[in-house]
C-alpha cells in the first residue's frame, strides 16, 4: 500500500497540467535551498486516533472504494484566494474516479467586492454591499462564510458556474443547491431562471438556508432575489452557497476572508450553526498571520481563542482531526520581519498538546524568522511579504500535500506492521 500512495503522489504532481507545474518536489529542493525540507512533516499525528481514522478513509478511497471525506480548511486572505487550498483540493479529488466530491459550500465574493477565486465564476446585476467580519466598522449578521452582502433593491440576477477557468468540463456539475440567507424575513423572495429545473425545497430556520433540489445535473445555474411588492425598509443578506451532488468522495470546504482572524470570527453569530450541518473528517486551521501582526498581540487571548474554536469543530465532530499550521514569517509594514509569528509558533505548540492534535509548522519550513526576505528574493512573496505569489502559493500546496501523504503512509504502515505482529504472535 506504502509503494500505491507514492505512486499516486508521483502522478498528481507529474500527470495533471492543469493544476501542476512539471517539476517534482526533488528539484524544488535543489532550486529552493533556503526551505527546511527536513521540517516538513505532520507532526504529533501518530498521537491522535482520529488522524488514524482519517488515513483510513483516505485509504479506502485510494483502493477505489466509496467513502466519504469531508476537509475543511479556515483562514485569512491566504485561503479566500484559494489558490493553495485549491491546489490542494484538486490534487486530493483528482486521485482516482472515487474521490471526487461535490465543490460544496462556496461564498459569491464578487457581489461583496471582493477577490473571488477562479476556480468557479460569478455573475450578477443589482446593487450590493459587502460586509466583512474582518473590518471592525462593519457590524451586520455573518455565517459561516465571515462575509455578507446586502442587497436592498427590488431584483438581481445571480449566476453561479461551478467550474472556473482552466478546470476540467463538468468537474462540480451539481443537481443541489444551498443558498444562506437571512430567512427570519419574507420581503424577498428566490426563484429560478429555469423554475422546471426545481422539484423540492427545503427550508432549515435555525441554520439560516433554503435547499432546492433539481430533476438533472447542471454546471451553472441563475437564480433571481426579488423584493416582495409592498415591503417597505427590506434587505436580503447573502451568507453563502453550497454547490451540491450525490458524488461520494473528497469534499474540501475553505473559508477564507481577508483580514480574518479568531477574533473576528469570533463575531460570525451563525458560525456554529452552520458548521454543525457538516461532520468534517480534516479541519485545517490556518488563522494567525493577521492576529499576530499587530503589536499588541495578546498570546494568552489567542490560545483561548484557538482552544474554543477546537471545542467548536468537535462539536460537530468528536473525531475530527484537527490540524494546526504555523503561520508563515512575514514582515511588519514591509519594514521588518515580525517576531510576533514565534510567539504564536509557541502558542500553537502548546494547543497542540495540551488538545491531543497534530501541527504542519510552515514558519520552521519556510525557514524561520526574516526566511519570507528569501521568498522575496526568489519570486515566491509579492513585496508585502505576507502573502505569496501563485508561485509561491503551489509550493506551499505541494509541502503541505508531501506531509500529509508522508504521515498518511507513517500511519498505515504502522497499523499493518502491528496487525503482522499479532497474526506472527
Amino acid at each position: 500500500m506504502k509503494k500505491r500512495r507514492q505512486l499516486f503522489f508521483l502522478l498528481w504532481l507529474l500527470v495533471l497540467p492543469a493544476i501542476a507545474q512539471t517539476y517534482t518536489i526533488d528539484t524544488l529542493k535543489n532550486k529552493y535551498t533556503f526551505i527546511n525540507w527536513k521540517a516538513n512533516t505532520i507532526k504529533m499525528a501518530e498521537n491522535s486516533p482520529a488522524f488514524k481514522k482519517l488515513y483510513q478513509k483516505l485509504d479506502a478511497i485510494a483502493n477505489g472504494k466509496k467513502e466519504n471525506v469531508h476537509i475543511f480548511h479556515i483562514g485569512g486572505s491566504h485561503i479566500q484566494a484559494d489558490i493553495y487550498s485549491n491546489r490542494l483540493r484538486s490534487y486530493l479529488q483528482m486521485m482516482n474516479p472515487e474521490a471526487k466530491g461535490q465543490r460544496g459550500f462556496i461564498y459569491p465574493y464578487s457581489i461583496a467586492k471582493t477577490n473571488n477565486p477562479g476556480n468557479y465564476r460569478v455573475k450578477y446585476d443589482g446593487v450590493w454591499r459587502g460586509y466583512r467580519c474582518s473590518v471592525n466598522r462593519d457590524s451586520i449578521a455573518w455565517g459561516l462564510s465571515g462575509i455578507t452582502a446586502v442587497f436592498k433593491d427590488s431584483v438581481s440576477n445571480i449566476k453561479i458556474k461551478a467550474n472556473g477557468n482552466n478546470y476540467h468540463e463538468k468537474m462540480y456539475d451539481f443537481n443541489k443547491i444551498r443558498i444562506f440567507y437571512d430567512n427570519w424575513t419574507t420581503d424577498y423572495e428566490i426563484s429560478f431562471k429555469q423554475d422546471s429545473l426545481v422539484t423540492e425545497v427545503t427550508e432549515n430556520k435555525q441554520a439560516h438556508f433554503v435547499e432546492y433540489t433539481f430533476n438533472k445535473t447542471v454546471e451553472e445555474i441563475e437564480f433571481c432575489v426579488r423584493k416582495v411588492k409592498g415591503a417597505q425598509n427590506a434587505e436580503f443578506l447573502m451568507m453563502g452557497i453550497e454547490l451540491m451532488n450525490d458524488n461520494s468522495g473528497i469534499q474540501y470546504t475553505s473559508i477564507g476572508v481577508n483580514g480574518g482572524s479568531f477574533g473576528f470570527y469570533k463575531r460570525c453569530r451563525y458560525f456554529e450553526e452552520q458548521l454543525m450541518l457538516y461532520k468534517p473528517d480534516l479541519f485545517i486551521v490556518s488563522i494567525g498571520t493577521n492576529d499576530a501582526y499587530y503589536p499588541d498581540f495578546d498570546p494568552e487571548k489567542y490560545k483561548a481563542y484557538y482552544t474554543e474554536l477546537i471545542k467548536t469543530i468537535q462539536k460537530a465532530n468528536p473525531d475530527c482531526a484537527v490540524l494546526l499550521t504555523v503561520p508563515n514569517d512575514s514582515y511588519y509594514k514591509r519594514k521588518i520581519p515580525n517576531p510576533r509569528t514565534r510567539i504564536a509558533q509557541k502558542v500553537i505548540y502548546e494547543v497542540a498538546k495540551e488538545q491531543k492534535m497534530a501541527i504542519w509548522d510552515f514558519y520552521e519550513i519556510m525557514g524561520g524568522f526574516n526566511s519570507s526576505q528569501s521568498w522575496y528574493t526568489n519570486k515566491l512573496m509579492p513585496r508585502d511579504r505576507i502573502h505569496f505569489t501563485v508561485a509561491g502559493y503551489r509550493i506551499k500546496a505541494d509541502l503541505l500535500l508531501q506531509a500529509l501523504v508522508h504521515s498518511w503512509e507513517n500511519e498505515m504502515q504502522l497499523e499493518y506492521n502491528t496487525v503482522l505482529s499479532q497474526i506472527i504472535k
